[in-house]
């Protein structure tokens, strides 16, 4: 069958003849040419880290956020369309209010995954909705289980929970950086200080001087340091972090560049 969107993408509610929606695909597109995003969960928290290019030098630092807090134990950092992750983080506010007015405690970071995940999805399902062209990063503490977690929600309405995650237009070579933390074993996880250091240096790492925008990067953590609350990271040791990551970058630049010339002696 053709792959051809021409007639199959007029709605959200139509299948191609090869079983594909094409808004949910150009949806993913827009996530895909805008900023990098990441989370880590780390030993004692989650780091999410956000590269949010700086469009103006007029503009003050503050603005334009892309990381939220939803609840006092939940945190959202978006990439994508802004505006569409603004309703995004609008509706996870609603669900952390309203369970907990209905069940008076804070709502699980599986339930907040899955009720926004349905949400998302339920824009692709009516022809006069289009799906949003934004991704979410969720990082959560559960108060009742004593876990942290991280999940990420897609334009296609899923979400999966994470040990390590990206999404934006460095996604793939980002996810081999993760992969290489080796998180996902409790001998090698690292804690959240660290975790700042290595999303900082995976974000300049991925980073073309001269080619691409300038920007700045957007961190915040729930971790036992911030008594398990969602709050930006310090823009001190944000700093430090940014130092370290440059340095580490040109050191291992400078040991593959003598590795070379070894080789080619």
């Amino acid at each position: 069958m053709a792959s051809s969107g021409s007639g199959y993408d007029l709605s959200s509610s139509t299948f191609s003849p090869d079983g594909r929606i094409f808004q949910v695909e150009y949806a993913s597109k827009a996530v895909e040419n805008a900023g990098t995003a990441l989370g880590l969960k780390c030993s004692n928290g989650v780091v999410l880290c956000v590269e949010k290019p700086l469009l103006n030098k007029m503009l003050l630092p503050s603005s334009s956020r892309r990381i939220h807090t939803i609840d006092s134990h939940s945190g959202v950092a978006i990439t994508g369309f802004v505006s569409d992750g603004r309703q995004m983080v609008n509706r996870a506010r609603e669900e952390c209010s309203n369970y907990e007015e209905t069940y008076g405690t804070k709502i699980p970071s599986k339930v907040l995954g899955e009720r926004l995940a349905s949400y998302v999805h339920y824009f692709t399902l009516h022809g006069s909705l289009r799906p949003f062209g934004t991704s979410a990063l969720v990082a959560s503490y559960d108060p009742e289980t004593k876990q942290h977690s991280l999940q990420m929600v897609e334009p296609s309405g899923v979400a999966y929970t994470y040990y390590g995650c990206a999404a934006g237009k460095g996604r793939q070579p980002a996810r081999t950086e993760l992969e290489k933390l080796d998180v996902h074993k409790p001998e090698t996880s690292i804690d959240v200080r660290e975790g700042v250091k290595q999303l900082a240096r995976i974000i300049h790492l991925l980073h073309e001087e001269g080619k691409d925008k300038p920007f700045e990067l957007e961190m915040s953590w729930v971790c036992e340091e911030s008594n398990w609350e969602h709050k930006g990271v310090p823009r001190d040791y944000i700093k430090e972090a940014v130092e370290w990551a440059k340095k580490d970058i040109e050191e291992e630049e400078e040991f593959e560049s003598d590795e070379d010339e070894e080789m080619e002696d």
